[in-house]
């Protein structure tokens, strides 16, 4: 069956922590007939909410995988993917984002705009989503939507409009006014299944007047026909009211504030109402591809059935009958039994089984049309590759892929320990890109990279429950880098004299500090003093030589090799010869080049009540770090500051018992930067020692 694009939407629930985007989700669920128990979080009947399929997000009550099942509404099809809110699974967030078409922000009607509602906000305006604010957890103590949508204005810059006030709050919240169709919606039945309109209360129907005049002034900007009646005092029609919210909102100038309480049951159907009237079908977004037969020209895409298929991989998972890979069909459909390539891995493939998922079951189904989000068994592929048909080259522009900070050994405890750990990295790896392992080639330890201390513990968690595979783990590692401070000229000779051919070349340039990258190769040969052929192999050897500095042994970054003479020999010179050559060059240039140790520094915000303000600067100004802003909002304060990852570590204990545990931090990778010299000398004599104990 096709099905009608303008009737579907691809929407995300994305928040902070903790304001109720899973509990939201599951009423999504239940309205929608999908569900027929509703479940909670923390659930006390040990189910668990539908969408934290995985067991560890039910004890902890995160989400961390982001889950995609599709409900019908109102004729309307809508596809719903639930986002984590921890920055450490930032990836998840960022993969869903690019392929979703609008998306419904959640805040908590006490917290109100929180660090990771930055973050979410940043990365909607990075792709530009249309988004509706619900303002949730009304029955609270101390919920005040109104300040909610002032923060939306002033800390992310929104123009956000309340399109619904609350009648009551905190115990009191008996339902929401309309200010469309100026009426008071009550939400009876045990799980607020029916709805009730009825008159305003007289108490609040002044204030209802107000807001309506404050919601029409704001958009009829959008609207001439509105601003005329507007201005006029005549009635306006409802019609015309959700065209201009809705013509606002795509064009991402306007952010209706819709508001209830998901565990309430209140306030859930008027918001499903509202993201099919206001957020934007598959068709009226824009999406381009680059082309690379055409020196990655930027396409734009259109949601045509009959056009060739252009459809991306967004997230990859291992489900029990192998992997499932989410695909988002942007132009064209996807037929079962068609043929598609993978367009960075150039391969062709069938397409076997086609699903539609729903949170972690599945429905068999033969195609996809444009917009839809379905999954696709058995295919080799990495997430965020492109799949197209009909002969086209495209790749969807490339979701951006934070890098890894911090790195822990892991060891197994026993021979079958070791054996599933290598299955159980192999998938992880392949699931998300900003989680990496490798074997360090010196201690033939296995070391995991991620994004935070969370992020790493959630995994070593998850090894031992799905793959039973028991393992220690050492300290975690930074991810140090080694780079030079001045120039340094060198002229080495390599030979090796043996029976038979022997091996010969000459090698002589200089190094320096290079600012715009983390290595650049620059040949300066004049007159053939070094074969053309064995050019490559200076860098090839400059290349090997830049993986381990010789301080700490970490790679080297942001350094030039240029070569301008050298010598040759008929016989004896090879490209394993100039290999060596550069090699030998780089290690005497190294030294006389003053290196120095850089170290990442995070981008720390910490927020928290203002009466622990100065408790929170002491913790940074011990932990090496800068302050770069505070800022008071009433009794909450935010701080900014720049710390290294080494100081970083166990700062979520300390940070606790200094706030009672009021307070919290997000942190991201902003920089390298050197390293003071009393912590260098430190490193160096740990690294020494190091190798002396290996002897």
């Amino acid at each position: 069956m096709s099905i009608d694009t303008s009737r579907m939407r691809n929407i995300g629930i994305s928040a902070h922590i903790d304001s109720g985007k899973t509990t939201l989700s599951e009423r999504i669920l239940f309205y929608s007939k999908k569900i027929h128990a509703i479940h909670e979080v923390r659930g006390k009947d040990g189910v668990g909410a539908t969408m934290d399929h995985m067991e560890l997000e039910r004890e902890r009550g995160i989400t961390i995988q982001s889950a995609a099942t599709q409900v019908t509404w109102k004729d309307h099809i809508v596809n719903v993917i639930d986002t984590p809110g921890h920055v450490d699974f930032t990836i998840e967030v960022e993969r869903s984002l690019r392929v979703l078409d609008g998306a419904i922000l959640v805040l908590c009607a006490v917290g109100g705009v929180q660090s990771q509602s930055i973050t979410v906000d940043r990365q909607l305006k990075r792709y530009h989503v249309p988004r509706i604010a619900f303002v949730n957890k009304c029955d609270r103590t101390g919920a005040n939507p109104f300040k909610v949508r002032l923060q939306l204005c002033e800390k992310l810059g929104l123009n956000a409009v309340m399109i619904q006030i609350p009648i009551g709050l905190e115990d009191k919240l008996e339902g929401i006014v309309d200010l469309i169709t100026m009426k008071a919606v009550y939400f009876d039945g045990p799980q607020g299944e029916t709805l009730r309109h009825a008159e305003i209360p007289s108490h609040l129907k002044k204030e209802a007047d107000e807001k309506r005049e404050e919601l029409l002034d704001a958009i009829s900007m959008f609207s001439d026909e509105l601003a005329e009646k507007f201005l006029n005092g005549d009635q306006i029609p409802e019609e015309i009211i959700h065209a201009a919210i809705r013509k606002g909102t795509l064009a991402e100038q306007f952010v209706p504030v819709m508001l209830g309480s998901a565990y309430k049951f209140k306030g859930i159907q008027p918001l499903l109402d509202g993201v099919t009237r206001y957020l934007p079908n598959p068709t009226e977004v824009k999406n381009y591809a680059l082309d690379l037969d055409n020196n990655e020209k930027k396409t734009e895409l259109s949601a045509d059935e009959s056009n060739p298929t252009v459809a991306l991989g967004f997230k990859l998972e291992d489900g029990q009958y192998g992997q499932i890979t989410y695909v988002r069909v942007y132009q064209g459909k996807i037929k079962k039994g068609e043929e598609l390539v993978n367009t960075r891995a150039r391969k062709k493939f069938k397409v076997g089984r086609l699903v539609r998922m729903h949170a972690d079951s599945m429905e068999d189904i033969n195609e996809g049309s444009p917009g839809d989000i379905v999954a696709l068994f058995g295919i080799d592929c990495a997430s965020g590759d492109t799949f197209c048909g009909g002969g086209l080259n495209y790749a969807m522009t490339s979701m951006f892929v934070p890098s890894p900070v911090i790195s822990l050994a892991v060891i197994p405890k026993d021979k079958k320990s070791a054996d599933q750990m290598g299955k159980a990295l192999n998938r992880f790896t392949k699931e998300d890109p900003t989680f990496q392992t490798f074997v360090d080639p010196e201690s033939n330890q296995t070391i995991i990279k991620g994004m935070g201390e969370l992020h790493l513990e959630v995994y070593i968690e998850r090894m031992k429950r799905e793959y039973k595979c028991e393992v220690d783990t050492g300290m975690p590692q930074v991810a140090y880098r080694e780079t030079i401070t001045q120039r340094a000229d060198y002229n080495y000779t390599h030979k090796k004299q043996t029976g038979g051919a022997g091996q010969f070349g000459r090698v002589a340039g200089f190094m320096e500090p290079f600012t715009d990258g983390d290595y650049e190769f620059v040949d300066m040969i004049k007159g053939g003093t070094i074969p053309t052929e064995y050019v490559p192999s200076c860098d090839k050897g400059f290349k090997e030589a830049i993986k381990k500095g010789s301080l700490i042994g970490f790679p080297i970054v942001n350094i030039r090799c240029v070569i301008n003479d050298g010598q040759s020999h008929p016989v004896d010179s090879s490209d394993i010869a100039f290999q060596s050559a550069a090699l030998g060059a780089f290690r005497e240039a190294y030294s006389k080049a003053k290196p120095c140790i850089l170290e990442p520094i995070m981008k720390v915000v910490v927020e928290g009540p203002t009466e622990f303000q100065g408790n929170i600067f002491g913790s940074i100004n011990q932990r090496r770090g800068i302050i770069a802003s505070s800022v008071e909002d009433g009794h909450f304060s935010r701080v900014e500051a720049e710390v290294p990852l080494s100081e970083m570590f166990g700062y979520s204990t300390t940070l606790r018992s200094l706030t009672q545990g009021k307070a919290e931090f997000t942190m991201e990778f902003e920089k390298y930067a050197k390293v003071p010299q009393s912590i260098s000398e430190a490193l160096i004599k740990e690294a020494e020692d190091k190798k002396k104990k290996e002897r």
